[in-house]
């Protein structure tokens, strides 16, 4: 990566945040990493996490992280481990929710040991039949003296059954999304128990199952029939940063598929000079530079106050989708080279779609719901400010639009205004 890859705007200390992390990544976490079981919280890699000072810094001391350092940290460990990158977010995603909503002593009880690596965080919102329709979450929070008591199955779960702390969504009254409540549960509570679930890629992924899970008064994260906005003020955080793992991702590909064509000859000349070669390797470079520009400013619009759900929701989808073209691309050029087992492509062509189908995608729904999400964006801009510079309307019967001269054979100036 050089100069140029980085937004204009991007200072120096950022820039070198996001490479020393992805050095990092490489040299120190990854060897971790490949000890761990597949499929399992791999608590070794949280500690080293931890103690290189990578997690510490998504719980600064004067409050949340900026979403910026977020997509810094996310880019910087998929270039040099994407189970490094994982095991981040999802302990970040997980305790999240405490950091922003719980009490102080909660606060205190989970966070530290969670920043240095010693404990694990889930997220536990998705069910077998409920996704990213939250309002058709069916677990309930039925009421009992000093509490509740938490029945159903949770699916898809980061970190299940592994983690020491959950962040757990349940349905106290009807009401769809409005009737939701966020608790925190201890991974030892009685009646919580779960299993791990077999992946094309194999993360940390599970199955929760609360039988008549008692949680205090005192757990409750926010409000009471308001754990939809604890949900959401948590993944609007983190979902700038879904693109930029993709990113890092989509870089690593870009850089090994650059490296092989320079190398690999064919013909009597290296596939570089192949000029469909050259093409595939140049629309990829385009592409992975306009998938960071889109998430760094999704990112800094976040930190700045400002509206930010169709933004993140472009760099999101047009990111996740960028990572997986440029794997594809990076494949093909590689030939069966690039199908080895170990091999960096053979992995990054799993963890795309595994990870972008069961995590962060499939929160999505695949696709649709970043989609879905731009559009009702365009939409309720449309709908909030009718007849405003930029948007098509149809002219006045007249044929002739206030102000204008000029009319044309459909009634519409050449010119909009």
């Amino acid at each position: 990566m050089g100069l140029e890859d980085f937004p204009r705007w991007m200072p120096e200390e950022q820039r070198d945040k996001l490479l020393q992390t992805r050095r990092l990544a490489l040299e120190e976490l990854a060897p971790v990493a490949m000890n761990g079981e597949p499929g399992r919280v791999n608590r070794p890699l949280l500690r080293a996490l931890g103690e290189h000072g990578v997690l510490p810094q998504i719980f600064p001391s004067e409050g949340p992280v900026s979403a910026l350092t977020l997509c810094l940290l996310r880019e910087g460990l998929a270039g040099g481990s994407t189970d490094a990158e994982t095991a981040f977010a999802l302990q970040g995603l997980g305790s999240y929710p405490i950091l922003l909503f719980g009490s102080a002593e909660l606060r205190q009880r989970w966070i530290p040991p969670v920043a240095s690596g010693e404990a694990v965080a889930g997220f536990a919102l998705t069910e077998p039949d409920a996704g990213t329709d939250a309002g058709a979450l069916s677990v309930r929070a039925d009421r009992v003296d000093g509490g509740y008591r938490l029945v159903g199955v949770k699916k898809w779960i980061s970190n299940a059954p592994d983690a020491d702390v959950y962040s757990i969504f349940a349905r106290t009254s009807d009401g769809g999304a409005r009737g939701l409540t966020a608790f925190v549960v201890p991974g030892d509570s009685e009646g919580v128990s779960g299993e791990p679930l077999e992946l094309l890629a194999p993360h940390a992924i599970g199955t929760l199952e609360l039988d008549g899970v008692f949680v205090p008064d005192d757990h409750v994260l926010g409000e009471v029939d308001h754990g939809f906005s604890v949900a959401m003020r948590t993944l609007d955080l983190f979902r700038a940063s879904v693109g930029a793992f993709a990113v890092g991702m989509a870089q690593v590909a870009l850089e090994t598929a650059t490296g092989y064509a320079a190398e690999r000859r064919s013909f009597g000349k290296p596939l570089r000079e192949f000029q469909a070669v050259s093409h595939q390797l140049a629309e990829a470079a385009a592409r992975v530079k306009a998938a960071r520009l889109l998430v760094y400013d999704a990112a800094a619009l976040y930190d700045a106050g400002d509206r930010v759900t169709k933004a993140a929701a472009i760099a999101k989808l047009y990111a996740t989708e960028t990572a997986q073209w440029v794997i594809d691309a990076a494949l093909q050029i590689h030939g069966a080279a690039g199908l080895e087992r170990g091999h960096i492509l053979e992995h990054l062509y799993r963890d795309v779609r595994g990870r972008a189908s069961t995590k962060e995608r499939r929160r999505s729904s695949a696709r649709s719901s970043p989609a879905s999400c731009i559009a009702r964006e365009l939409l309720r801009c449309t709908r909030a400010r009718p007849g405003r510079r930029g948007r098509t309307v149809p002219p006045p019967r007249t044929g002739r639009w206030p102000g204008s001269g000029a009319r044309s054979a459909c009634g519409r100036p050449p010119i909009a205004p």
